[in-house]
């Protein structure tokens, strides 16, 4: 079965993104709150789709492929509307750390499993910690409104900078474990 539990919480998480976007340039108050909270939503979804697909035994090639693309997707298009809102050079630095080690981190592991070797540059501990950070520190700069004395803005500019320190740390990590494989003279065709 195709469209279960955990594959309906993906494509939400999808669906979820033109209303990220159309609510982050809403021109009212509440619109930014509203971005950032249906963006910590999804990102709640992330980690309950895939403990539902574990947990009910529904595991899916297709949802094995959606959802590292709907969070790849969820969070490139938030990093590009922050940086289209704060333009500062490690608010952008960041944003291309993120987006850019996803692109790699990608095709390595495309490129490991089309050598049978995918198992080395699985999901670490270390890319879990990055993606929490992510989620939470880029709901906080999307809600972009403090709340009460808290600076929800700069809290999360602080958080997603430390999701980039664990994003290049884990890319380390990834390349190093595919190294060997990286290095292998090309077989003769």
């Amino acid at each position: 079965m195709r469209w279960n539990l955990p594959n309906t919480l993906t494509s939400l998480r999808i669906a979820a993104i033109p209303l990220i976007v159309l609510l982050f340039y809403l021109p009212y108050p509440w619109s930014n709150p509203a971005a950032g909270l249906l963006f910590a939503a999804a990102g709640i979804t992330d980690t309950l789709d895939g403990y539902f697909a574990r947990r009910l035994g529904q595991t899916s090639r297709l949802g094995a492929f959606l959802d590292p693309v709907a969070d790849k997707l969820i969070v490139a298009v938030a990093l590009v509307l922050i940086v289209s809102r704060d333009t500062r050079l490690v608010i952008v630095l960041t944003a291309v750390v993120i987006i850019g080690r996803e692109i790699t981190i990608s095709a390595l592991r495309e490129w490991m499993a089309e050598i049978g070797q995918r198992r080395k540059v699985a999901v670490s501990q270390l890319g879990k910690i990055k993606t929490v950070l992510q989620i939470i520190g880029l709901s906080m700069m999307l809600y972009r409104v403090p709340l009460a004395f808290f600076p929800t803005y700069p809290t999360g500019v602080m958080l997603t900078e430390l999701a980039a320190l664990a994003t290049l740390v884990s890319m380390v990590a990834y390349l190093r474990a595919a190294w060997p494989e990286l290095k292998r003279p090309e077989p003769p065709r």
